[in-house]
């Protein structure tokens, strides 16, 4: 009987997911089960990967348990996962050398700026920048500050690979060395235009090639897995992408100028720029968006550090409030933030800034500002750091944004949504559907095990969607955002200060 489910796995920088997904789109059955976040040093962010697969393990057992599917009806896994974040392990033992480098580390700011003079070397063929929050530059922290490391990467005994690719090769039992494109683009190793692993890349960065994982187009099987026994029928793995090309997937942008926002602990802005590259600079990266039987995708991003984080802070270090049930009643209440500002640069700012060093701010404040303006702050800075990227974006392109597509964490607050549509002037459209990513690399595995026999099927899916309009004159809008940008500066010229 053919199969009528997808298994879905969402690795991502905060929890693991397993989701069971059926043919209209929909998601049956959800499970999820956090992780340690790691911090050896003030900017340092690690996870340990072995952890992360025995989750994966926990979650996918748990789900078959509960979810009353058959498992003869499950067709194939597909797995999306947080990108950048690097992993460094064993080939005989598949034990990591060291815990996993999470995107969001700062560790390796100095080397960048040692590499400097490769700037436009790295630009030119990943289409990303010279910055810590990508790949390479953690892969040679690694090789250059673990004993033994280096002496093992050039014997060929060590391999690396971004999340999907060690839970590939844990999953297959050593068998399966692969990672897919979207994955690969974000490492500075890998030239989106040739679609190759770049010999000078990998000479800048001094990572041996051996180490490197095969690149296959997500629609790919990538190998079989019974997942260490818990499946009596063994899996074919398929969808294999990263979380944010994974939602602009999900979002089904399939077409050139089609857009969307994901939100997370960080958030990606990213617009699908069809199958010819174009280079990008103030801030913006180009990536490929999908590489599939269909053909190639790139896409043009904006990459912001904090949002969800934000929120986590305020909660977790402010104390705040005790529940997201409490902060969404108390910024629907607060209108305002009279004039209060939070600038969340935790670790530093992203586009259109790019100033690693920038340090957080609250600004604005007043013997009558409370909790409230600074939580209603917070909330607001997520959507002010997405007007920052988009007006990029649409310059760019040369391309205005009139519907912006929207998923993940924040966006289940509708006071988010109406602020981020009034502020935009642009229509929002909210999925109800929550888990993109996760549907995104449901959509790829179906594709390649002919669940859905092409992407218009998938369009003519029903598609559930809430929508929110501008409700301010353009005179409110402008003030709120020339406060917002009035903030910034007052973070970057502290910065230069700090830098004399």
């Amino acid at each position: 009987m053919m199969g009528k489910f997808i298994l879905a796995i969402d690795q991502s920088t905060s929890s693991t997911k397993a989701l069971i997904i059926d043919k209209t789109g929909s998601v049956k059955c959800k499970v999820s089960k956090k992780h340690e976040q790691i911090y050896p040093a003030l900017g340092w962010v690690e996870h340990n990967p072995i952890e992360i697969y025995e989750n994966v393990k926990s979650v996918i057992r748990e789900i078959i348990k509960n979810s009353e599917i058959d498992e003869k009806e499950i067709l194939g896994l597909s797995i999306t996962n947080q990108r950048e974040t690097i992993v460094v392990w064993e080939k005989e033992t598949g034990l990591p050398i060291y815990n996993a480098i999470v995107w969001q580390c700062r560790r390796t700011t100095e080397i960048c700026n040692e590499l400097r003079e490769y700037d436009d070397i790295v630009a030119e063929k990943t289409g990303l920048r010279l910055d810590p929050y990508f790949s390479a530059t953690k892969v040679k922290w690694i090789l250059d500050n673990v004993e033994g490391a280096r002496e093992k990467a050039n014997q060929g005994k060590l391999l690396l690979g971004t999340i999907d690719s060690f839970l590939i090769w844990k999953l297959t039992k050593g068998e399966v060395h692969r990672t897919d494109f979207t994955n690969a683009s974000r490492t500075l190793l890998f030239n989106i235009k040739t679609l190759n692993w770049d010999s000078e890349l990998l000479n800048i960065f001094n990572v041996p090639e051996n180490m490197l994982p095969e690149v296959y187009p997500s629609d790919e099987i990538f190998g079989i897995t019974d997942i260490d026994g818990i499946l009596k029928k063994p899996l074919k793995i398929c969808g294999v992408v990263g979380d944010s090309q994974g939602a602009l997937f999900g979002q089904r942008c399939f077409e050139k100028g089609m857009a969307k926002a994901t939100f997370g602990t960080g958030n990606s802005i990213m617009m699908n720029i069809g199958d010819k590259y174009i280079s990008s600079c103030n801030g913006m990266v180009t990536t490929i968006a999908s590489v599939c039987k269909n053909g190639v995708n790139y896409g043009i991003e904006g990459i912001i550090n904090s949002s969800g984080d934000t929120i986590n802070w305020i909660q977790n270090e402010l104390g705040l409030f005790k529940d997201f049930s409490e902060f969404n009643e108390v910024v629907k209440e607060t209108k305002t933030t009279e004039g209060v500002y939070l600038v969340p640069a935790f670790i530093g700012l992203g586009i259109p800034y790019w100033e690693a060093n920038a340090k957080a701010s609250i600004v604005g404040l007043s013997r009558c500002s409370t909790k409230k303006h600074i939580m209603r702050a917070a909330l607001e800075s997520i959507a002010y750091q997405v007007k920052d990227a988009l007006d990029v974006m649409e310059k760019e392109t040369n391309i205005k944004i009139k519907h912006l597509n929207i998923d993940g964490g924040v966006t289940t607050n509708k006071t988010y949504n109406q602020f981020l549509a009034n502020l935009l002037n642009c229509e929002i459209e909210k999925n109800d559907n929550e888990e993109l990513s996760a549907l995104g690399s449901a959509f790829l595995c179906g594709l390649g095990l002919e669940l859905w026999k092409n992407l218009d099927e998938i369009k003519n899916l029903s598609n559930k969607m809430e929508i929110y309009q501008s409700k301010i004159l353009e005179e409110e809008r402008k003030k709120l955002y020339s406060g917002w940008q009035n903030a910034v500066k007052s973070v970057l010229y502290h910065t230069a200060l700090n830098k004399r």
